[in-house]
């Protein structure tokens, strides 16, 4: 499973802050950011399954980012 959010992380150094963070408490999660992609896109991948979208959310507001998760969309 991959979530996709689009975040206000615009450096590098906030983006490795966030990244030792989220993986402080999802150590399983792949997760890396597109600071390149205009939404500063984070993407969380889960090989076991579930991700947890709201708390991750969450975490991110809580040290003062912004994250909302992009809505899948199916390319025709």
């Amino acid at each position: 499973m991959v979530e996709v959010y689009r975040t206000n992380v615009a450096t590098q150094k906030q983006a490795k802050f966030v990244l030792e963070q989220l993986l402080k408490i999802f150590p399983e999660y792949l997760i890396n950011f597109d600071l390149e992609d205009c939404d500063n896109i984070l993407r969380v991948e889960s090989v076991s399954g579930k991700i947890e979208v709201v708390r991750i959310a969450a975490l991110l507001n809580d040290i003062g980012f912004f994250a909302m998760v992009l809505p899948d969309t199916i390319e025709v």
